[in-house]
């Protein structure tokens, strides 16, 4: 199998598992209409499970883009010289 292929099958699946990482940041901690107050631990728990999963489908997201450029040919990461501080007030 051609190595572009199973990297745009792979895309696809980053894309799907994006959109579930959604759903989980979407969902509400706070169920309303529930009797039993929710202890600080399990909401704290909770916060960081969505915080998780937004930084999670960003950073797969941010993968997903480089990937594609890559396949698509894009080389807009191109190393620019670096210059020290002493070269940069020189001018």
């Amino acid at each position: 199998m051609d190595v572009d292929k199973i990297k745009l099958r792979i895309i696809k699946a980053g894309e799907k598992a994006v959109n579930q990482l959604i759903k989980v940041a979407e969902e509400h901690i706070i169920k309303y209409g529930e009797d039993d107050e929710l202890a600080a631990d399990k909401l704290k728990n909770a916060a960081a499970t969505k915080k998780l999963a937004i930084f999670d489908a960003f950073e797969i997201l941010t993968r997903i883009e480089a990937e594609k450029n890559m396949i698509e040919g894009n080389t807009t990461n191109e190393k620019k010289p670096t210059q020290g501080f002493a070269e940069r007030r020189s001018k």
